[in-house]
């Protein structure tokens, strides 16, 4: 490889490292938007939230294109690889962190606009600051190539399932003693998946950035022990 084709390769892979950290600020400033119209009852935020995921989709699109095209021409290896990979994967769950945020942002109009008034009083501030937090670790330890955050995120993963664990109950229980909360109840039940599964996704992130850095694979980690146990 010729120092100009160096230097070009360089460009790439930057270029493609930015934009997952582009694309990554769109996303977490989504889900933001989603849950302050939630709070808020804004639904002028709340359609902004619902028109840009179209916007994250195509950056998914043209971040693959551009991934493709650099295995397909530089055929890279070790770490340049691994980069792309990790690229590839992370906009992957990036797209989908999108896709949550558009569900939290139709349930909360639909929460707001309902003729229901019988609206339980459940608190997902918890959780969803939980999430947000993760999601914006997970994205400065890939803009750092820094591996180390990866078991605190794994913490709070667990923190914000139990939460929803914690919510689904409540809401079950909301639904079973008066039934006239059973339709917004399923609401608040949609909302706070999608917020559980923002930080299914942000951990998935945190897992690549382990790839990325020391070559291993971890996302099965626990259950390849669990498998080693048995045999």
């Amino acid at each position: 490889m010729t120092e100009h084709t160096y230097k070009q390769f360089n460009v790439e892979l930057e270029e493609i490292r930015s934009g997952v950290l582009q694309m990554g600020g769109l996303v977490e400033s989504q889900v933001k938007n989603a849950l302050e119209g939630l709070r808020t009852g804004d639904l002028t935020l709340l359609d902004q939230v619902i028109d840009e995921d179209q916007r994250v989709n195509l950056m998914q699109k043209e971040l693959d294109d551009e991934c493709n095209h650099i295995i397909a021409k530089r055929q890279p290896a070790a770490i340049d690889l691994r980069l792309v990979m990790t690229v590839i994967k992370s906009v992957g769950d990036l797209e989908r962190i999108g896709d949550e945020a558009k569900k939290i942002a139709k349930a909360a109009k639909r929460l707001h606009t309902s003729e229901v008034t019988f609206t339980p009083r459940i608190d997902l501030s918890h959780a969803a600051q939980l999430a947000l937090s993760m999601l914006h670790a997970a994205l400065d330890a890939f803009a750092r190539a820094d591996a180390s955050i990866a078991p605190r995120i794994k913490s709070q993963d667990a923190e914000v399932d139990a939460s929803f664990k914690a919510v689904m109950r409540q809401l079950i229980t909301y639904m079973m003693e008066d039934p006239r909360t059973i339709t917004n109840s399923l609401e608040l039940l949609f909302t706070a998946k999608a917020i559980e599964r923002v930080g299914d996704h942000a951990m998935n992130i945190a897992e690549y950035v382990v790839f990325l850095v020391q070559g291993e694979d971890v996302r099965y980690a626990k259950a390849e022990a669990r498998l080693g146990d048995k045999s």
